[in-house]
C-alpha cells in the first residue's frame, strides 16, 4: 500500500471514476495519504463524487508516471472522524485555504478491499491487495 501511496503523490494527479446511475465519471485528484494502515483520498461532501460514492461505493483510480500505470480498484468508505480528517489535511496545507477538519464538508475515505495493478508496456502486471 505504501508503494501505491507513494505512485500516486509522484504522479501528482490521478483520476477517480465512479458511477451516477448507468453513467462513469471520471475526474482528476491529487490527495492520497496513509492513515492508520489505510489508503485515504478526499473531497467535499457538497460535491458530486460524495453523493456518487454514498449511492455506490465502489470506484477506481487510474495514474501514469514515468512509462508505468496504476490502476486501483475498490469501495471507498467514508471516515468521519475528526482525527482522519486532520491527518489528511495536515499532510495537505495547500488545501486549509478550503476545508477545514470541522467544517462538515471535509470528507476523507479509504479505499477498502481494493486491488492495486502496476502495468506498463514493457513488464508483466504486478498486483497488490490492501
Amino acid at each position: 500500500m505504501e508503494r501505491v501511496c507513494k505512485f500516486l503523490k509522484d504522479a501528482g494527479v490521478y483520476y477517480l471514476a465512479t458511477v451516477e446511475g448507468d453513467q462513469p465519471r471520471v475526474r482528476p485528484f491529487g490527495t492520497a495519504h496513509i492513515f492508520e494502515g489505510k489508503l485515504y483520498i478526499q473531497t467535499g461532501k457538497v460535491k458530486p463524487t460524495s453523493r456518487q460514492l454514498k449511492a455506490n461505493p465502489k470506484a477506481e483510480i487510474c495514474a501514469f508516471h514515468n512509462g508505468t500505470w496504476v490502476r486501483i480498484a475498490g469501495e471507498l468508505i467514508e471516515d468521519d472522524r475528526v482525527e482522519a480528517k486532520k491527518s489528511m489535511l495536515d499532510a495537505y496545507p495547500n488545501l486549509r485555504g478550503m476545508y477545514d477538519e470541522n467544517d462538515g464538508n471535509t470528507q476523507v475515505l479509504y479505499f477498502q478491499n481494493a486491488v492495486a495493478t502496476f502495468s506498463s508496456f514493457t513488464a508483466a502486471p504486478e498486483i497488490v491487495k490492501f
